[in-house]
């Protein structure tokens, strides 16, 4: 079966998801045709264009990475492909699609399926449901829409405990790192916190899965073999287990490979020693959330951090001579606006640099996190009555503590700090 998959990000310069990877190199293991692109701000892609190679390709399955902020684009696209071709199939992944209400799914009629939980599995599940043919039934890791009109969801698959099992999309020749300026990698996923602001605790039911570290460095030689040897990890706490990053590090050292590594963790998973080992095998800059630096607000984010570790493992890293980047918020809970402003000062004070991902974002409420559940009870007060039940309330809101002329003041303070105009490279 010939089958498509696009990542669409209409405001950012086009970089395929390794996510994405993943998921063509799964559907490619079991016999599939694969065809991977991606449309970025700067992408040369006309309707005419790409009507033309849906008749050519003929895809019967075609899958979106879905998020809050291209959701839209992607209903507009699905339209389309449904007009030229009846017959496929169109499936929502990702992280927002993860976690939609089932709702969701029935007020977007050309989208026939959404993706839950570990994309691997649920693809080739989906897959086979197109094959054959049968609309009347559940699909494990999905909900779809049936035949007779109606919404059902599956049963949950069982996440993998070793992610060496699914094949690697730099392995496997889905992703080619030679087209790339920078390659995205994952190590690892999930995390075991809680933070209330986060979708990831709901989508990893707050567990982490590893590859092993030979299948990491293999990958790692892959790609600065045939690419620029830039890597940026998407994990989310890249040095979780100490013993395993020093393997991987050790690993890189030993085998002279020459990287530029781009990596987050937390402040409280970085040592003097382990930043030295960083440094020398290649990582440039370390990425660390910070979200506030006010008592009146973190204490209740249920993130177990005091800004005085993150402050403390800055200045170990800056001093190593590695860049920083600390994640940071503003309309939080419990946040006022001299609360939003010592974050500022905060981050200045670290002497970080106001640029990339350490310009503040507002919070975002998205499917799957604790605050977006229960919005009224964190005073969250939405800017609209309703929201169609594909999106979630994302920055459409005000707090009790703060109106949206006061979040706008707070976004211009950053943007006038800001080096590179408040680009930011993760949300």
């Amino acid at each position: 079966m010939k089958v498509l998959l696009i990542d669409l990000s209409p405001f950012t310069e086009a970089v395929t998801p390794v996510s994405l990877g993943y998921i063509g190199a799964a559907l490619a293991g079991s016999g599939h045709e694969v065809k991977v692109i991606s449309i970025g701000q700067s992408s040369m892609v006309s309707l005419s264009g790409l009507e033309r190679f849906l008749g050519e390709f003929q895809p019967a399955l075609v899958g979106f990475g879905t998020y809050q902020r291209n959701l839209p684009h992607i209903i507009a696209l699905a339209r389309l492909i449904k007009q030229n071709l009846p017959g496929a199939s169109i499936v929502l992944g990702g992280p927002h699609a993860s976690l939609m209400p089932d709702e969701g799914l029935a007020a977007l009629p050309d989208v026939d399926f959404l993706c839950r939980g570990e994309g691997e599995a649920a693809i080739e599940a989906i897959a086979e449901a197109v094959l054959s043919g049968d609309a009347s039934q559940a699909v494990p890791g999905a909900t779809r829409r049936t035949s007779d009109g109606g919404i059902v969801t599956g049963p949950a698959i069982e996440p993998a405990r070793d992610l060496d099992r699914y094949p690697s999309p730099w392995l496997s020749g889905i992703l080619d790192p030679a087209s790339m300026s920078e390659s995205i990698m994952l190590a690892s996923r999930g995390c075991p916190h809680s933070c209330v602001f986060c979708y990831t605790p709901a989508a990893f039911d707050r567990r982490i899965q590893y590859n092993s570290i030979d299948r990491v460095l293999e990958e790692i030689a892959y790609v600065a073999e045939r690419g620029t040897g830039r890597l940026w990890f998407a994990d989310p706490n890249f040095s979780f287990s100490e013993k395993r990053v020093i393997g991987i590090l050790e690993g890189i050292l030993s085998r002279n490979l020459e990287v530029e590594m781009w990596v987050e963790t937390r402040a409280d998973m970085l040592t003097a020693e382990l930043i030295r080992l960083m440094k020398r095998a290649g990582v440039y800059l370390v990425a660390m959330g910070l979200e506030s630096a006010s008592p009146n607000v973190y204490p209740g984010l249920n993130k177990n951090l005091q800004p005085e570790e993150i402050r403390e493992a800055a200045r170990l890293a800056l001093e190593a001579g590695l860049d920083v980047e600390l994640f940071s918020q503003f309309a939080l809970p419990n946040e006022k606006l001299e609360d939003a402003m010592a974050t500022l000062q905060f981050v200045k004070d670290c002497g970080v640099k106001i640029q990339g991902n350490s310009n503040a974002q507002q919070m975002q409420l998205y499917f799957g996190s604790e605050i977006c559940a229960d919005s009224a009870r964190y005073g969250v007060i939405p800017l609209r009555e309703s929201f169609p039940p594909y999106l979630s309330i994302g920055t459409e809101f005000e707090t009790r503590w703060l109106s949206k002329r006061e979040i706008d003041e707070i976004k211009g303070a950053w943007r006038a700090e800001s080096l590179d105009g408040g680009k930011r490279v993760v949300s």
